[in-house]
Protein backbone atom coordinates (compact mmCIF):
# COMPACT_ATOMS: atom_id res chain seq x y z
CA UNK A 1 0.00 0.00 0.00
CA UNK A 2 2.66 2.43 0.40
CA UNK A 3 4.52 1.40 -2.73
CA UNK A 4 1.04 2.28 -4.66
CA UNK A 5 0.67 5.73 -2.45
CA UNK A 6 4.82 6.24 -3.30
CA UNK A 7 4.22 5.73 -7.29
CA UNK A 8 1.12 8.45 -6.84
CA UNK A 9 3.08 10.79 -4.97
CA UNK A 10 6.21 10.69 -6.93
CA UNK A 11 4.00 10.88 -10.13
CA UNK A 12 3.62 14.58 -10.35
CA UNK A 13 6.60 16.41 -11.61
CA UNK A 14 8.09 18.42 -9.06
CA UNK A 15 7.94 15.87 -6.57
CA UNK A 16 11.20 13.40 -5.99
CA UNK A 17 11.77 10.63 -3.84
CA UNK A 18 12.77 12.79 -0.47
CA UNK A 19 9.71 15.04 -0.38
CA UNK A 20 7.57 12.07 -1.47
CA UNK A 21 8.63 10.43 1.56
CA UNK A 22 7.96 13.66 3.78
CA UNK A 23 4.80 13.94 2.07
CA UNK A 24 3.74 10.53 3.09
CA UNK A 25 4.81 10.53 6.76
CA UNK A 26 2.91 13.88 7.18
CA UNK A 27 -0.17 12.92 5.36
CA UNK A 28 -1.07 9.23 5.94
CA UNK A 29 -1.50 9.61 9.60
CA UNK A 30 -4.46 11.76 8.60
CA UNK A 31 -7.98 10.10 9.44
CA UNK A 32 -9.29 8.76 5.33
CA UNK A 33 -12.61 10.89 5.82
CA UNK A 34 -11.01 14.18 5.75
CA UNK A 35 -11.78 16.38 2.81
CA UNK A 36 -9.53 18.53 0.63
CA UNK A 37 -10.31 21.42 2.15
CA UNK A 38 -9.13 19.91 5.87
CA UNK A 39 -6.05 18.95 4.36
CA UNK A 40 -5.70 22.89 3.42
CA UNK A 41 -6.50 24.32 7.03
CA UNK A 42 -4.69 21.38 8.41
CA UNK A 43 -1.47 22.83 6.59
CA UNK A 44 -2.01 26.35 7.25
CA UNK A 45 -2.53 27.41 3.73
CA UNK A 46 -6.14 28.47 4.05
CA UNK A 47 -6.76 32.42 4.00
CA UNK A 48 -7.35 34.38 7.17
CA UNK A 49 -9.28 37.91 6.82
CA UNK A 50 -7.93 40.27 9.10
CA UNK A 51 -10.67 43.04 10.48
CA UNK A 52 -10.75 45.41 12.78
CA UNK A 53 -14.33 47.27 13.35
CA UNK A 54 -14.89 49.01 10.22
CA UNK A 55 -11.42 50.64 9.98
CA UNK A 56 -8.36 48.57 9.53
CA UNK A 57 -9.90 45.76 6.53
CA UNK A 58 -6.21 43.97 5.69
CA UNK A 59 -5.87 41.63 2.75
CA UNK A 60 -6.11 38.18 3.61
CA UNK A 61 -3.31 36.32 3.94
CA UNK A 62 -1.96 32.62 4.93
CA UNK A 63 -3.14 31.68 8.46
CA UNK A 64 -0.30 29.24 8.75
CA UNK A 65 -2.27 27.96 11.94
CA UNK A 66 -1.55 24.33 10.64
CA UNK A 67 1.53 21.68 10.08
CA UNK A 68 4.71 23.62 9.44
CA UNK A 69 5.84 20.22 8.36
CA UNK A 70 3.70 19.79 5.97
CA UNK A 71 4.15 23.23 4.69
CA UNK A 72 7.32 22.74 4.56
CA UNK A 73 7.31 19.59 2.36
CA UNK A 74 5.11 21.32 -0.22
CA UNK A 75 7.01 24.17 -0.73
CA UNK A 76 10.05 23.02 -3.21
CA UNK A 77 7.96 20.34 -4.95
CA UNK A 78 5.36 23.46 -5.95
CA UNK A 79 8.20 25.67 -6.59
CA UNK A 80 9.86 22.86 -9.20
CA UNK A 81 6.63 21.80 -10.64
CA UNK A 82 5.82 25.32 -11.52
CA UNK A 83 8.86 25.57 -13.19
CA UNK A 84 8.50 22.17 -15.03
CA UNK A 85 5.31 21.35 -15.49
CA UNK A 86 3.51 22.83 -18.23
CA UNK A 87 0.05 22.92 -16.56
CA UNK A 88 1.28 23.96 -12.92
CA UNK A 89 3.03 27.18 -14.82
CA UNK A 90 0.54 28.02 -17.07
CA UNK A 91 -1.91 28.44 -13.52
CA UNK A 92 1.24 30.16 -11.73
CA UNK A 93 1.64 32.53 -14.53
CA UNK A 94 -1.79 33.22 -14.79
CA UNK A 95 -1.95 34.41 -10.62
CA UNK A 96 1.36 36.20 -11.26
CA UNK A 97 -0.23 37.84 -14.45
CA UNK A 98 -3.68 38.23 -14.43
CA UNK A 99 -4.76 38.33 -10.43
CA UNK A 100 -1.76 40.44 -9.39
CA UNK A 101 -0.38 37.99 -7.47
CA UNK A 102 3.59 38.30 -5.92
CA UNK A 103 6.03 35.44 -6.87
CA UNK A 104 5.55 33.96 -3.50
CA UNK A 105 1.68 33.99 -2.91
CA UNK A 106 1.63 32.45 -6.35
CA UNK A 107 3.72 29.14 -4.99
CA UNK A 108 1.50 29.42 -2.08
CA UNK A 109 -1.43 28.81 -4.15
CA UNK A 110 0.04 26.32 -6.00
CA UNK A 111 1.06 24.62 -2.86
CA UNK A 112 -2.82 24.94 -2.20
CA UNK A 113 -3.94 23.73 -5.14
CA UNK A 114 -0.95 20.48 -5.30
CA UNK A 115 -2.55 19.62 -2.07
CA UNK A 116 -5.50 19.90 -3.52
CA UNK A 117 -4.51 17.42 -6.73
CA UNK A 118 -3.06 14.83 -3.73
CA UNK A 119 -6.00 14.30 -2.04
CA UNK A 120 -7.64 13.59 -5.04
CA UNK A 121 -4.93 11.22 -6.59
CA UNK A 122 -4.82 9.20 -2.96
CA UNK A 123 -8.87 8.99 -2.52
CA UNK A 124 -9.06 8.04 -6.31
CA UNK A 125 -6.04 6.04 -6.89
CA UNK A 126 -4.83 7.66 -10.20
CA UNK A 127 -1.86 9.14 -11.20
CA UNK A 128 -1.17 12.90 -11.82
CA UNK A 129 -3.11 14.54 -14.87
CA UNK A 130 -1.90 17.62 -15.39
CA UNK A 131 -4.83 18.76 -17.54
CA UNK A 132 -6.85 18.57 -14.34
CA UNK A 133 -4.90 20.60 -12.72
CA UNK A 134 -5.30 24.10 -15.25
CA UNK A 135 -5.71 24.61 -18.69
CA UNK A 136 -2.58 25.54 -20.62
CA UNK A 137 -1.90 29.48 -21.51
CA UNK A 138 -1.89 28.89 -25.03
CA UNK A 139 -5.06 27.10 -24.83
CA UNK A 140 -7.11 29.91 -22.70
CA UNK A 141 -6.17 32.46 -25.38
Amino acid sequence: ALAEVYGLITSIPGVAAASAIQLMGELLVLPEDMRAKQWVALAGLDPRQSTSGTSVNKKPHLSKAGNGHLRKALFMPALSAARHEPHVNSYYTHLIEARGLKKIQAICAVMRKLLHAIHAMLKHRQAFDGSRFCLLREAVA
